[in-house]
């Protein structure tokens, strides 16, 4: 498969909506409002232009990653939310691929360390463990094995720990 991950553009924001809002049509785990939060997160101070990736194959947006910068105690650090992908290319590797790419420029910018509230069968496969392992707590009631976080470079989050301070647009309607 000739995929291509790269940073989204203006043009892209239509297209990433529609992918974004697909992925999640069904999900079990969602409140179904991922596509607007990815607007909305576009306008945060918190948004990073370079973690905004989209996944193009046969010149069709498929698959989307957004992280966001959040505090923890005194450490900038980021969130992963949403990796998306069209229902009809999931299971194919796309996810992992914009987790991986997206990991890899976020180190390169510096950041030390990433969280996430998800699957605790998948995101382990790219090295999460559970948050609280590492002293970081999620800022609202959730499992234990849901809340993870990894480290981008070796030791970034040893001296990361507190409360996660998301991007306020992550509880905004």
């Amino acid at each position: 498969m000739n995929m291509i991950v790269r940073q989204e553009k203006a043009e892209d924001v239509n297209e990433v909506y529609h992918v974004v809002q697909k992925a999640f049509e069904n999900a079990d785990y969602s409140d179904h409002d991922e596509h607007n939060l990815v607007n909305r997160l576009r306008n945060s101070p918190n948004y990073i232009p370079e973690l905004s990736l989209v996944a193009k194959y046969e010149d069709k947006i498929v698959g989307y990653i957004l992280f966001t910068e959040i505090k923890v105690g005194d450490k900038t650090l980021i969130a992963l939310a949403p990796v998306a992908v069209l229902p009809e290319m999931q299971s194919k590797g796309i996810g992992k691929l914009l987790i991986m790419e997206g990991h890899k420029i976020a180190a390169l910018l510096g950041y030390k360390g990433s969280v996430v509230l998800g699957h605790d069968k998948y995101y382990p496969k790219f090295g999460y463990k559970k948050a609280s392992l590492y002293g970081i707590e999620a800022p609202f009631e959730v499992s234990d094995d849901h809340f993870m976080a990894v480290e981008l470079i070796d030791g970034g989050l040893t001296d990361v720990h507190g409360v996660v301070e998301y991007a306020k647009e992550f509880f905004e309607e």
